[in-house]
Parts: structure tokens; C-alpha cells; sequence
């Protein structure tokens, strides 16, 4: 039998075990324990920050035989079932996949029966900004007279996308990017339960390559933990992420961003054709440099988010950072900012990968200010 990805063996049970979207479940549970769970709910935020799992606890807690407050018990048949996919009445469409008017008649349809088992028959529809207009008026009507057995889950990264008819008849829940720091925790706790190591700093390097989801860096764990398998390591090492992973060493950055502050353009060119000689990709080495100059700034508009801003680095990164954050003037940095903003775009389209940094790194060395 095939072994779960990981971010589906750990995908949480119940409400306690959601990392950060502290004022969604406690508002949720509130309102299950007082019996006022609304008929449509409108669930908009990054993805991978938990809005499909909490949709499932919703589902589960809802229709939980032997509750315990607002917690599902995950022990019921109505908790298993729906835990393994086999609920009849938890019906879940990816809005990206189903998005006509043909499958919302078949919903409006379906709707009108009771459920077959459960006390509640929940709707999940996922990226629900992909629906089509006709969709879109379809399950409008639907959301106008629900049947008292009927929730719907509505899950958008673009609720913007969304018509404001259908968002104005559902309860709204935004939900937040994940910080590294709570991501890092996750990790930890699967590190554990799969019993083995892996060095903090390289939970940290993982934590930051997800940017906030906490799905891609299960994702990205699970890869390592492959890879720590079939090497047969006793404990995964940061410097190993960074090459498994293809990401691009701090130092590197720091490198570069010392000449560009010293606004020595010969050498900054000659090293960047050195690294990308050494095989490192343009556009993701780019990348880390935006992100990099974009925590520098903010270092520099407050210190105080020193812990807060600059992630998975060494305490001699970190001093690095914070010397060049001294050195680089506020106006220069900020153009230099937009250039390899500009030029990260445009790497895209370029036949030759690296000239559109190159000359951003020319340009943020003229005289007339960075």
C-alpha cells in the first residue's frame, strides 16, 4: 500500500490541532457550541493556510455524534467516514476543475434531497472565484433559499474575484499567511512522529522556501525525509536542504549585495557569471536577492524586527545583514529594490536568463543615486 504524503498524514483532526487562524476557530467553535452555525461560509486566504482542512473539522463537528464542546471526536462513524473520504453526504469540488453551470444545476439538484446519513450535508467548493458567471448565478440562487440541512464552504485565494452577491449572503473568515516560526513548529512535531532528525536550521531553511504555507512545506519536508531515507542519514543538515532544494546560499547574496554597496560593477558582473557558471538558476537567484534587500529594508525602517523579518540565517548572517543595513542608504536601497523587481519580471521573456539582473546591477551603481 502506498505510504500518505505527508501533509495528508498530518493534516489536522480537529480544531486544536489548526496552527494559526486563532481567530477563525475560536470563532467557529463559539458558534457550533451555541448552535449558530451559518448556512454559507466564505473561507478566502493564501493557500495552504488551512482553509480546506478547517472546512473538514467544520464538516466533522457539525455532524459529530459524541461531541465534546465544539471538537469533533474523530471516533464516531460520522467523524471516520468523512476522515476517509467516504461520506456521502460531504461533497467537495475544486471549482478550477468543475467550474460550469452544468455541475452548480447538479448541486441545486442534489440539494434538495436530505442527507442520506449525516444530520447536515456540507458543500465544499474550492478556488470558488473560478466559477463561471452562469456558475456563479447558479449557486447564487442556491445560497438565496438553502435547505436547513444544506452548509456550504465556499475556499478562494482571490475573494476580490469573487461577485459580491454571493460574498455578501456568507459569513466572511480571512484567513492569514502562516509565519515561519509556526510552520517550523509543525515540522517539528512530524520530524518527531516519523522519528528522526533533521537539523533546526534546515527546518528553518524549509520554513522560509514555503512562504507561508504551511502545504508546500510539508510538501518540501517530505522530500528531504526521501532523500534522508535513501542516503540512510542519521540527521539532515542545512546545507544539504540548500542543495536538495536548489536554494540559493545567503552568503551569496550577501556577497553581491557588499559590491553593490561598494559599487565595484566589474566585480558584481564577474561574480554573477561565476555563480551561474556553477550552475545556479538567474531567476531563483534573483529571487532570494529581492527577498533578501526587502528584509534589510525593513531592518532598517525598524530594527526592532530584527527576529521577526529575517529568517532561517546564522547569527553571523544576521550580523552581516544588519552591518550592510548601516552601510546601504534607505533611497538607494529602495531603487535598487524596484530594478531587480523589474528585472525579475523580465527574465521571464529574456533568450539570455542573467542580462536583465546584470543590467539591474549596472543601473543600481549610477552615480545619480541607487
Amino acid at each position: 500500500m502506498q505510504n500518505l504524503v505527508l501533509y495528508r498524514k498530518y493534516r489536522p483532526k480537529s480544531f486544536s490541532e489548526v496552527i494559526g487562524q486563532e481567530h477563525v476557530v475560536r470563532t467557529l467553535k463559539n458558534a457550533i457550541e451555541a448552535g449558530t452555525v451559518s448556512h454559507a461560509y466564505l473561507f478566502s486566504g493564501p493557500r495552504g493556510s488551512g482553509k480546506t482542512s478547517i472546512a473538514r473539522i467544520l464538516a466533522k463537528a457539525v455532524n459529530c455524534e459524541s461531541r465534546k464542546g465544539a471538537e469533533p471526536c474523530n471516533k464516531c462513524p460520522a467523524c471516520m467516514e468523512i476522515d476517509q473520504g467516504r461520506a456521502m453526504d460531504l461533497v467537495e469540488i475544486d471549482a478550477a476543475s468543475n467550474r460550469g453551470v452544468d455541475e452548480m444545476r447538479e448541486l441545486r439538484e442534489g440539494i434538495g434531497f436530505s442527507p442520506s446519513r449525516l444530520k447536515y450535508k456540507v458543500f465544499i467548493i474550492d478556488e470558488s472565484h473560478q466559477l463561471t458567471k452562469e456558475a456563479s448565478n447558479a449557486l447564487l440562487k442556491t445560497l438565496e433559499e438553502p435547505p436547513s440541512h444544506a452548509i456550504f464552504i465556499l475556499a478562494t485565494t482571490e475573494a476580490s474575484k469573487m461577485i459580491p452577491t454571493i460574498v455578501s449572503r456568507c459569513q466572511r473568515f480571512d484567513f492569514r499567511k502562516l509565519t515561519s516560526e509556526e510552520i517550523v513548529k509543525k515540522l517539528e512535531t512530524i520530524v518527531k512522529a516519523e522519528k528522526t532528525k533533521v537539523q533546526k536550521q534546515a527546518l528553518d531553511l524549509i520554513a522560509s522556501a514555503a512562504t507561508g504555507s504551511a502545504r508546500d512545506a510539508e510538501s518540501l519536508l517530505d522530500q528531504v525525509l526521501t532523500y534522508g531515507a535513501a542516503a540512510q542519514k542519521e540527521e539532515i543538515e542545512a546545507e544539504e536542504i540548500k542543495n536538495l532544494l536548489g536554494l540559493v546560499d545567503v552568503n551569496l547574496i550577501a556577497e553581491l549585495v557588499d559590491l553593490i554597496i561598494a559599487r565595484k560593477g566589474k566585480e558584481a558582473i564577474g561574480f554573477l557569471n561565476e555563480i551561474f557558471k556553477k550552475g545556479k538558476d538567474p531567476q531563483e537567484f534573483t529571487k532570494s536577492l529581492i527577498s533578501y534587500l526587502r528584509q534589510v529594508l525593513i531592518l532598517q525602517i525598524n530594527p526592532d524586527l530584527i527576529d521577526e523579518a529575517v529568517i532561517a540565517l546564522t547569527k553571523e548572517e544576521k550580523e552581516k545583514m544588519q552591518l550592510q543595513v548601516k552601510t546601504f542608504k534607505e533611497e538607494n536601497l529602495r531603487r535598487a529594490l524596484r530594478l531587480f523587481l523589474k528585472a525579475e519580471n523580465e527574465m521571464k521573456y529574456s533568450f539570455i536568463p542573467q542580462l536583465p539582473l546584470e543590467l539591474a546591477v549596472i543601473e543600481s551603481l549610477k552615480e545619480d543615486g541607487i
